[in-house]
This record gives structure tokens, sequence and C-alpha cells, in this order.
């Protein structure tokens, strides 16, 4: 063997060993569970008794189980409400922090601070928050002559709830990235426009908005992934109720597996989800000609 191949041999090694543990992490814990759960999606399972063949079963029996489409009309109507809210009070906040304003780093430190915070004790601060008889939210309103729902206890508010708090602790993360976008404006642009006569509204549809759609579509993309696979949210402030009211598909599938013990059930659904997300991305990529990638 020659010296150059040794050589070859001996850092190629040194490469090796150093990826190795990301890609054994990657092998144990994300690709041997996703083949472990597709192979699972084809059996009968409760983890107690010997895994029985099926077939595809599991899948079609989602399609007259109406849990199923309950929780999944909950799932697109939670995105429905999240993305657009959180998409515009992102873009609220982020134009005003661009500005020349005293203490906006503070602020947006402030804006962002929920987004590293740990969802579950938000989930407890929002359910103390929502509590009908002694929350904040309902003490307000009360002492302003009007008279609070139940907030998590009514299922017409309970969805709205969670969505509400899932906007508050999002928005800043998202606010973050439509101020970089904002930032990679030009502003020989907005200069140009002001000098022909545009106002303020003109050069932010014009200007603005066409400049920044790629963080747009970026942003709607990952709201979407994050709103179909919700789950802390409602797991700790509702379990899924009153009524399966916010009964989510991520929760759904964790009651399936882990309360009722049906695994196999519980994988199909997952790869269900899975494709529901798959197709839906695909479609918003289809369907992205409005994104503007020339500056």
């Amino acid at each position: 063997m020659s010296t150059w191949t040794r050589r070859w041999v001996r850092d190629n090694a040194w490469a090796y060993l150093f990826i190795a543990p990301q890609i054994l992490g990657l092998l144990v814990f994300v690709i041997g569970p996703v083949i472990f759960a597709f192979v699972i999606s084809f059996m009968k399972w409760d983890i107690g008794s010997t895994p029985e063949w099926v077939g595809l079963t599991n899948y079609s029996k989602q399609v007259s189980d109406p849990i199923f489409w309950k929780v999944l009309k909950n799932t697109s109507v939670f995105a429905l409400l999240n993305i657009p809210l959180t998409v515009i009070g992102a873009l609220a906040l982020a134009l005003m922090l661009n500005q020349n304003l005293k203490g906006k780093t503070l602020l947006r430190a402030a804006y962002f601070i929920p987004v590293v915070t740990s969802s579950v004790a938000v989930a407890l601060v929002w359910t103390w928050l929502y509590n009908p008889s002694y929350g904040l939210i309902n003490s307000v309103l009360m002492s302003l002559g009007i008279e609070g729902p139940g907030w998590l206890s009514d299922m017409k508010w309970a969805l709205p709830s969670i969505v509400i708090m899932t906007v508050w602790q999002g928005v800043g993360y998202n606010m973050i990235l439509f101020l970089a976008g904002l930032q990679g404006v030009p502003s020989q642009l907005h200069e140009a426009a002001k000098m022909d006569g545009a106002g303020s509204w003109q050069r932010f549809w014009r200007i603005t908005i066409p400049m920044i759609s790629p963080t747009t579509f970026f942003v709607v993309i990952m709201l979407l992934i994050g709103s179909m696979q919700v789950f802390s949210e409602p797991y700790m402030m509702t379990r899924g109720g009153p009524a399966d009211a916010t009964n989510v598909l991520v929760l759904h599938i964790y009651n399936t597996a882990f309360q009722f013990f049906r695994m196999g059930e519980a994988s199909a659904i997952s790869f269900i989800l899975f494709v529901i997300i798959l197709i839906v991305t695909l479609i918003q990529f289809k369907f992205s000609k409005w994104v503007n990638y020339d500056v």
C-alpha cells in the first residue's frame, strides 16, 4: 500500500469516526423507528401480544372511523386559524420593530421569550388565565361588564383558545424571520418609489411584500408542518376535550398508542399524517409562483 493510500485511509477513518455518533443516532432514533413503525402499521399489536399481520386494515379502518375525521377536521381548523394569525402578527411586529424605535432590541428579546419558554409551562399559565372563575382574562372582562365564556370548557371556544395561546407563543420566532427578510429589502427601492410619488401603503404592497415573499413562503410552510403536528398544547390544556373539540391528529395518535395500546393503528395514522403533510406541502410548492427570488 502506497504512502498516499495509507494517508487517505487514515484521514477518512478519522472523518468517519467523528461522524459515527451522528450516523448512529440517526439510525437508532430516526430511521430505525420509522421503518419499525411502517412495518407495525400493517399489523395488529397491543404490545402484550404477538403482532398479527392484517395488511391495509389499519389504514382502511380510518375511512369509516368518525373520530379520525373529527380530529382531522380539528387539525385543519387549527392550521387555518393559526397560520394566518401568526403570519399577520409576526409581520406586524417585524414592521414595527424594523423602525428606529428606542429600546427596540429589548422589545425584540421580550417578544422572543415565549419561543424559548417550555410549551408545558406556557400551557399551564394559559390554563390559569382561561379559568372561567378566577382567571385573569375573565376577571378583566367582568370588570368591563362582559361575561367571559368558559374558554377551555366551551366546545365553541376551546380550539380558538388554544390557537390564541399558540399564536402568542410562536409569533416571536416568525417575527425574527420577517425582520431578517425586511432588512434584506434594498432601501434604494423604497427611496425611488417615494420619489415617484408612491405612498407608504403602495410601497408596502408593491415592494415590501414581493421582496419578502421567500421569507413568507418559508414561514407558511413551517407553520403548516407545526400546526399539523400540534400536541403539547391540547394535551396539557384540555386532553382533547370537551367532547373531542380539541382532539387533534397527534394527540389522537398518542391516545390510540398509549391509552388503547393499538400500536398498529397508531402507526397507520402517523403515516397518514405524513402523507397529508407531504401532499399539502407539495401543493404549496406547486403554486409558489408568487414567490419572488430576484433581488
